[in-house]
């Protein structure tokens, strides 16, 4: 017998046995209606109808249907009662709930039913891996798997009998508070599965690796898969195989010649990655440069994206990326009248770039459906301290792409040599100082006279060595005239864009939907995400889009086209 049938006939005994006491339906909810409290709902960004939402758990397809997984609160706007919310696709952009795939309802998940992935066993059959939390607080690894394979729409979970499979004691001295997020698995050439549980011991940040032969019964191995001094806890691990030679994804378990492989820990509320190399037989990651290690290197997102997760989308051999967005109110009540909080980040197409060096990052290409009555300018010149309305464009619901060139960068300011943190630098020099080269970029989400915007623009400066260095910013300090004005986050975003402009346009994209903006800076080589709330000043109707030059050297556009965006049916 497999290993994937002994999963499935011990699940299948205790139903005999115990029935479905453990498995509850909930009634799919309609869409919030549009009210002046829901003014910063988005259009076409994946939210519940209500409540709270955060981490995304094991996005995968499975009989030709997208299922998308997350951390809910049924039953309030706050952070509390997690169970895994539930909803479907055939597009990854309109999405229909289903119940919640799983619920508390044993003693080790009573506290809740918290992050972990999905995995296709043998033949395809998928599998939760998850964190409950007992009694005493303690987190263990549990698995559960669909009550039906023929239903492809998976609507109905169990629950393994064996759980907890893993759960912290004496004998393996595991810090039962910080033990949780267990990976995708992936199949070894021995024939064994390995995943990962992100772990802290001592501020070490760690990915704990595990062993099985049937899924059931997991082996720590003697040696974590990766960790870190000093980084911190590692949650909602992620480990990948990335193509070397094409922009394809790879199934998980993939191995060999032209693979590399990514490691990415969510710490410190951001998403961090560092690619290296995975050796099978010593079950180790090493990376190919220590100095992007996690915490040291890139991130997915240089703004508001933590807690990600990716998959295999095997129909289109893409992996693809999703993100959880927070909200960026700090007075808790607001999001009990609104009634939800969170959302998720457009799902994104990663792959390795060409250098080796680092993934880049683009929204998924079904998400260009939604786009209606293009607004095209061909060159164009933006001459020193002007702005310029971008009209005929749903601006609160809207994607841009474009591309920038200056033909000369005689004027761009010195990079000063303590300047060592981009946000820092973006957050010195936002959109309102004055610059050499730049900035020049977007105001977006902007109000007729100005006073509120959201600004996404470029900077360029001059290295020491004849080089050039390229700052992308996202300026959140004039977003929201709203008081206090200390109930908002307004953190100025910042990210140095490895482009040569003396050889490349500055190619810039951005997504904006009534709340979040999402930018891609060269070709997803940067990307910056952010949460913003207007007053009615720049809301819907009200709501402009501007392209600005604050510089003192005039920049092409060398192309724009904008559209306005569809709503997706997000029921």
């Amino acid at each position: 017998m497999g290993y994937a049938s002994s999963v499935w006939l011990g699940v299948l005994v205790f139903i005999s046995i115990h029935g479905y006491g453990n498995i509850r339906l909930f009634e799919a909810s309609s869409r919030v209606i549009q009210t002046p409290d829901q003014i910063y709902r988005t259009g076409y960004h994946f939210q519940p109808a209500k409540y709270w939402m955060n981490d995304p758990n094991g996005p995968m397809i499975y009989m030709g249907i997208y299922h998308f997984f997350y951390q809910y609160n049924p039953y309030d706007a706050q952070a509390g009662n997690i169970v895994w919310g539930h909803s479907t696709s055939t597009d990854l952009v309109n999405w229909t709930p289903q119940p919640p795939a799983l619920l508390r309802s044993e003693p080790y998940d009573f506290k809740g039913c918290f992050s972990g992935s999905t995995t296709l066993l043998s033949g395809g059959k998928p599998a939760i891996l998850y964190t409950g939390v007992d009694f005493s607080d303690n987190q263990v690894q549990n698995l559960a798997v669909p009550k039906n394979l023929a239903d492809p729409y998976l609507t109905e979970w169990v629950k393994s009998p064996y759980n907890p499979l893993i759960a912290p004691n004496s004998v393996n001295k595991i810090d039962g508070q910080n033990f949780r997020d267990p990976t995708t698995a992936w199949l070894n050439p021995d024939g064994n599965w390995r995943m990962v549980v992100g772990n802290q011991q001592n501020g070490n940040g760690i990915g704990l690796l595990y062993r099985s032969k049937n899924f059931i019964d997991w082996i720590q191995a003697e040696k974590p898969l990766h960790f870190m001094n000093n980084s911190g806890m590692w949650e909602c691990p992620d480990f990948f195989p990335v193509s070397t030679i094409s922009q394809n994804g790879l199934e998980t378990s993939t191995m060999g010649p032209n693979v590399k492989h990514v490691f990415k820990a969510s710490k410190a509320s951001t998403d961090y990655y560092t690619i290296g190399t995975y050796n099978p037989n010593k079950d180790i990651f090493i990376p190919d440069n220590e100095s992007l290690d996690i915490g040291l290197g890139f991130r997915y997102d240089y703004g508001k994206f933590y807690a990600s997760k990716s998959f295999f989308d095997s129909s289109t051999s893409r992996r693809i990326l999703f993100g959880w967005i927070n909200e960026s109110v700090n007075n808790l009540e607001t999001n009990s009248i609104r009634g939800w909080a969170g959302l998720q980040g457009i799902p994104r197409r990663i792959w390795l770039h060409k250098s080796g060096n680092q993934l880049l990052q683009w929204p998924i290409v079904e998400i260009e459906k939604l786009r209606m009555n293009p607004v095209i300018e061909d060159t164009t010149v933006l001459m020193p301290g002007s702005v310029r309305e971008i009209s005929g464009v749903n601006a609160a619901q809207a994607d841009i792409e474009m591309s920038f060139s200056a033909k000369t960068l005689e004027k761009a300011e010195k990079w000063e040599a303590n300047w060592t943190n981009p946000q820092q630098v973006c957050s010195i020099k936002g959109a309102s100082v004055k610059g050499g080269l730049g900035p020049f970029g977007l105001l977006v989400l902007a109000s007729k006279d100005m006073q509120e915007y959201t600004a996404i623009f470029f900077r360029i400066f001059k290295g020491d060595n004849n080089n050039f260095i390229v700052l992308m910013c996202s300026d959140q300090t004039r977003s929201s005239l709203h008081l206090p004005s200390s109930d908002y986050d307004k953190t100025t975003y910042g990210a140095l864009l490895n482009v040569d402009p003396l050889q490349e346009k500055l190619l810039l994209r951005t997504l904006i939907d009534h709340s979040i903006v999402e930018s891609f800076g060269g070709e997803g080589k940067a990307c910056i995400t952010a949460r913003v709330y207007p007053t009615n000043l720049a809301v819907d109707g009200a709501t402009h889009m501007y392209v600005f030059n604050n510089g003192s050297q005039s920049v092409d556009i060398s192309k724009l086209t904008a559209w306005s965006m569809k709503t997706a049916q997000i029921n």
